[in-house]
This record gives structure tokens, C-alpha cells and sequence, in this order.
């Protein structure tokens, strides 16, 4: 008997611990965004003023810019696009894709073993529970990773909540890596395309990667639904 109360007892500290942490978290999340990704969002809006500070900081700059990156995966209502654009104009496209790579693949796995860690709290802590509701399609173990890979490589797709949610399925961490990293090449690269020909003030080459990647954008919103549907409807 005072066995069981001793696992009851330990149960209750760590279910303890656990709200403890997620809430912690959570609250650093929101006074990062209120903070530094304020200041990152305007500081990365002035291409010219952001190359100039990024190079002042010398390899320094290169980690900033990581973490810069890092930041806005973990703290999922930062926009990406914005920062993807200054690592273009900052470093060139290719290296600034990557940077940001490297920045998308450690922040990958900080969220993926953290829900790991704490389940659902963990997820319902940043992102709205209708949200993940609406990608509970990709429960289905069977089509999963095909269908993750499809809508990260698609621009305009809701990535940063399926980056919550996938802690929550028996994908692998290797598995997700893979495909969070590779599948979401081509829409940074875009971006970091669209940057560097900023810098080079080839503004009608950046003009249409931008409207290259708007249309792309519309049609990947478009069959996202159509595979959201279509998902839904084969699970009911």
C-alpha cells in the first residue's frame, strides 16, 4: 500500500513539473516575442542596416543568425518569411539558406523532443487546439510522412503548427528531421534567392521570385485543403 502512494506521490510532482515547465516556457516565449522578435522584424525589415550590423559581428553574426532563426521555429507566431529574406540579403542566397537550415534543424528538434517530454500541454501551450484538431489527418501512420514532406515542401502551409503537433505521433526524430529540414528547401531558398537579389539591387529578379512564390503560395493553400479534406473524409 505505501508503495502505491509513493508512485502516486511521484506521479503527482512530476505532473507537477511538468505544468511548472510548460508554463515557464510558454511565458519566455511571449516576453521573447514582445521583446526580441519585435526588435528582429524591424531590425531584418532594413536589408542594407541588417547586412551591415550581421557583418559587424563577424562569425558572431552567422550564430546570431541561427538563433534568430531558432527563435522564430520555437515561438511559432513569428514570421519566417521576413528573416528568411534578411539571411538572403545578409549572406547570399546560398549561404543564407544554410544558416537558416541549421537554425530550422535545431529548433526542429528542441520542439520535437520537448512535446516529446511534456505530450499535448506542451502543444496546447503555443498553438490553439483547433489547429492541431484540423491537422488531425495526419494521425494516419500509414500516409504520414508522405503527406508531412508534401506540405512542408508546399509554400504558404501552416509548418510551425505541424512542428508542434508531430511530437505527439510515433514519428521518429530521425524520420522528422529528414523531412522538416529537406522537404523545406525549396521555400527558403526562395526567400533567400529573393533577399540576395535585393542586395544586388536586381529588384526585377526579386520582383519575380516574389510573385514566382505568391502563386506557388495560393496553389499550395489550395491542394493543402484538398489533401486536408480528402484525409478527413477517408478517417471518418
Amino acid at each position: 500500500m505505501g508503495k502505491r502512494e509513493n508512485v502516486t506521490e511521484e506521479q503527482r510532482r512530476a505532473r507537477i513539473v511538468s505544468i511548472i515547465s510548460v508554463a515557464v516556457f510558454a511565458a519566455l516565449a511571449v516576453f521573447l516575442t514582445l521583446t526580441v522578435g519585435r526588435q528582429m522584424i524591424t531590425l531584418v525589415g532594413d536589408g542594407q542596416a541588417f547586412r551591415e550590423w550581421i557583418a559587424e559581428k563577424g562569425l558572431w553574426g552567422k550564430v546570431i543568425y541561427i538563433g534568430m532563426v531558432f527563435l522564430q521555429i520555437v515561438i511559432s507566431i513569428i514570421p519566417g518569411e521576413p528573416i528568411e529574406l534578411g539571411g538572403g540579403y545578409a549572406f547570399g542566397a546560398w549561404q543564407g539558406l544554410l544558416l537558416a537550415e541549421t537554425g530550422i534543424l535545431l529548433a526542429s528538434t528542441c520542439v520535437f523532443l520537448f512535446v516529446k517530454r511534456f505530450g499535448s500541454k506542451a502543444v496546447y501551450a503555443f498553438v490553439p487546439r483547433e489547429k492541431i484538431e484540423d491537422i488531425s489527418f495526419l494521425r494516419d501512420a500509414e500516409k504520414r510522412n508522405v503527406l508531412v514532406f508534401i506540405i512542408f515542401f508546399i509554400p504558404g502551409t501552416p509548418k510551425d503548427v505541424i512542428t508542434y503537433f508531430i511530437g505527439l505521433t510515433p514519428m521518429t526524430l530521425k524520420e522528422w528531421l529528414i523531412i522538416s529540414t529537406v522537404a523545406r528547401i525549396p521555400s527558403v531558398l526562395t526567400s533567400t534567392l529573393a533577399g540576395a537579389a535585393a542586395a544586388q539591387q536586381d529588384y526585377r529578379q526579386a520582383a519575380l521570385i516574389f510573385g514566382i512564390t505568391a502563386i506557388v503560395s495560393v496553389i499550395g493553400i489550395f491542394v493543402y485543403r484538398r489533401i486536408r479534406r480528402s484525409s478527413a473524409a477517408k478517417t471518418e
